[in-house]
């Protein structure tokens, strides 16, 4: 079983297009949507969920009333000023870090594990797909998306499954490593504009540095003809193999609003692009 990633150096690039046409384009494989901050692929596939799953991760404290003797130990270690003058735990301003659960005399403060987001096993019109959806403004979605990751593995060795097709996170985070561990290649989506490859750079060291292999491919590259020569020249000095170049065509779009990949769409040159650059893929995968 091979494992692929699809990464950018920051959002959007047209990771998620490519990604979903490779879904359209490979046999016996799972997808995985690991962009958790951000997730989208599920717009374009349009997946039928099958299991739905709570996910929890870090911890918030919380007083017992009942038991607190308001002796004001708690309040004042905490360092992030989350307890209030009434002995209550701002969930806001609360890190997680135990400290006054510790400390507390009465053994009035337990620490609650937080519910911080979802994740979901679902089918689609390509096959099945593992998805995850973070709340609003919560923290380690690295841990989400090694879970997703995970349970991604796990269906595609109980279905035989020959790849794992992964939409990954943009930048160069958390997400982003745990995008990458262990993958087979990682195809890098670069826009041809001076910031666009310097966000490709980046992530092209995070890869390096955790001996992935690489590749890259330019999104639009008509668009400015004279960044695609500096990025070929970037990918021949780096050497990373240039595996492709996708023009720019409105058809994306109207595939975009019928929610279809570029692949479905008859006459869409960015998807006869990204079909010859899948054709290579699976000759050095």
């Amino acid at each position: 079983m091979k494992q692929i990633v699809v990464i950018s150096g920051k959002g959007g690039t047209g990771k998620t297009i490519v990604t979903s046409s490779f879904a359209a384009l490979a046999k016996n494989k799972v997808m995985a949507d690991c962009d958790v901050d951000a997730a989208d692929l599920h717009l374009i596939l349009e997946p039928d969920i099958k299991e739905r799953h709570i996910f929890k991760s870090g911890f918030t404290a919380r007083v017992n009333r009942e038991k607190c003797g308001e002796c004001g130990k708690c309040r004042e270690i905490c360092r992030f000023d989350a307890v209030t003058d009434d002995f209550r735990v701002d969930p806001v301003s609360c890190e997680g870090c135990f400290f006054c659960s510790r400390v507390c005399p009465e053994g009035a403060i337990e620490m609650v594990e937080n519910t911080t987001g979802e994740w979901f096993l679902s089918g689609t019109r390509f096959g099945p797909m593992v998805h995850a959806k973070l709340g609003v403004a919560e923290e380690n979605s690295g841990k989400l998306v090694t879970l997703v990751r995970n349970k991604a593995k796990e269906v595609a060795e109980e279905k035989g499954c020959d790849t794992v097709i992964i939409d990954g996170s943009p930048g160069t985070g958390c997400p982003v490593i745990a995008s990458l561990s262990g993958v087979d290649l990682a195809l890098v989506v670069v826009e041809p504009t001076m910031s666009g490859l310097h966000d490709a750079d980046r992530v092209i060291r995070v890869a390096e540095r955790f001996g992935i292999r690489t590749s890259m491919i330019i999104n639009k590259y008509d668009l400015n003809m004279e960044v695609t020569s500096r990025i070929a020249v970037f990918s021949g000095e780096k050497g990373i193999e240039l595996l492709g170049k996708i023009p720019f065509d409105s058809k994306v779009v109207s595939a975009l609003i019928e929610k279809k990949t570029t692949p479905e769409v008859p006459g869409c040159e960015a998807g006869e692009a990204i079909r010859e650059i899948w054709g290579k893929i699976l000759v050095r995968v």
